[in-house]
């Protein structure tokens, strides 16, 4: 697997790769062992399943070598090792942006994780100077994934796209307001 790897104070953030992808849908065992953790008990995350796995393989494989880390990332709690759940984008930037999603295991909800894997990044995209700010979407009612946004400076900006004929809210953020929000 590649180095590329992100640390906060208590998880790391492995970015995935095929070989990751295609482990997670056919073999939690060895998907598990290339994260160098304990096969979880249920998997995946909230919001997550067999469809979005395909999809974000499907990702993977289409991806040139400059797109490392513009798609899924796995979260693992480093203390005691353990995989948490997942963050990341929906591609590389357009038009100076970035889309960011993220979803924890149930057990690991309301820990504070999310919000610390959103802000790393929130940060390591920032340092791409394509990237000018991140959207998110999330469905209205999602008053914990609405927090973690809000902890991390973005902004409701309005309604979002229909997600499987779902209506989402729409929150922004910019390089500026995650500056002003990240000194404090």
């Amino acid at each position: 697997m590649q180095s590329l790897r992100l640390f906060t104070t208590r998880l790391e953030l492995v970015p995935g790769t095929v070989e990751l992808a295609r482990a997670e849908l056919s073999d939690l065992s060895a998907f598990a062992g290339l994260l160098q953790v304990p096969a979880p008990a249920v998997w995946p995350p909230p919001l997550n399943d067999e469809h979005s796995q395909r999809h974000f393989l499907a990702s993977l494989q289409q991806a040139k070598a400059t797109d490392v880390g513009w798609n899924l990332w796995f979260c693992v709690r480093r203390e005691p090792r353990e995989l948490v759940g997942v963050a990341g984008f929906k591609g590389s930037p357009k038009n100076g942006l970035v889309e960011i999603g993220y979803s924890m295991l149930e057990a690991h909800q309301r820990n504070g994780y999310c919000t610390e894997a959103v802000r790393a990044l929130i940060s390591w995209a920032l340092q791409n100077q394509d990237v000018q700010g991140v959207v998110a979407h999330t469905l209205p009612e999602l008053t914990p994934s609405i927090r973690v946004m809000e902890r991390c400076g973005f902004v409701f900006a309005g309604d979002g796209p229909l997600e499987d004929g779902m209506r989402t809210v729409r929150y922004e953020l910019s390089r500026e307001q995650f500056a002003s929000c990240s000194a404090k």
